[in-house]
């Protein structure tokens, strides 16, 4: 079943701070950095234990998918279907 991915306020927030980061110094590269981040999220939907589970965290619920240079944490709702990240 695909489950829909939902950012927090805050990972939204700071998810737009590194791209306009990115932009300063190479416009492009942060297109790239965004496109390269919507497919690898995207496909969370289908394959949402795709994500490794935190290293530094072993006993927590969360999982990670790391798209260079920056770490993605999200955790699987199977009672409402979501990837709050």
């Amino acid at each position: 079943m695909t489950m829909k991915i939902v950012f927090t306020p805050a990972a939204r927030n700071h998810f737009l701070r590194a791209i306009d980061y990115i932009r300063r110094d190479k416009p492009t590269a942060a297109v790239s950095f965004r496109q390269k981040a919507e497919k690898v999220l995207l496909r969370l939907q289908d394959h949402p234990d795709s994500g490794r589970s935190l290293p530094e965290f072993p006993d927590i619920h969360y999982r990670e998918i790391i798209i260079t240079p920056f770490r993605f944490f999200y955790r699987v709702d199977s009672v409402k279907n979501t990837l709050p990240i």
